[in-house]
């Protein structure tokens, strides 16, 4: 079964961002730029062991919804140990790919889906070997 394991946020301003969770939650922020291979911020929720996850601050995709388009959420990233074999459930279930398949260099495999309803949720197959 998979469990979220991994959250992000799209911002329009990285900076401003990552000062209004510092100062409201006291979140801690690692640029991982260098394995996504575009700006990324790691944010760190709470000490190792604590319930809870981390997850990643970046650039937006889009443009910003707006206050009447209803609900506006953080996309999750739910834990799979067969990135293919997930790829293709989702598939089968109606699922449609938003982002490839894609690797996060020396960590893992990564990508984007759109569920029945239209919210974006990704994937996330740990591999040290990913390239």
């Amino acid at each position: 079964m998979g469990r979220v394991l991994h959250f992000e946020i799209q911002v329009d301003d990285t900076e401003r961002a990552k000062a209004f969770y510092a100062a409201a939650f006291g979140w801690k922020f690692e640029d991982y730029g260098h394995i996504a291979g575009s700006t990324y911020w790691g944010v760190v929720t709470g000490a190792e062991g604590e319930p809870g996850i981390d997850g990643g601050l970046l650039p937006r995709q889009g443009p910003a919804p707006t206050a009447a388009e209803g609900a506006n959420a953080y996309v999750c990233t739910v834990g799979v140990e067969d990135y293919d074999g997930a790829h293709a459930r989702i598939l089968q279930a109606g699922g449609r790919v938003v982002a490839p398949k894609t690797a996060l260099t020396g960590m893992a495999w990564q990508g984007y889906y759109l569920d029945t309803e239209g919210n974006t949720f990704g994937i996330h197959q740990p591999d040290p070997d990913a390239a």
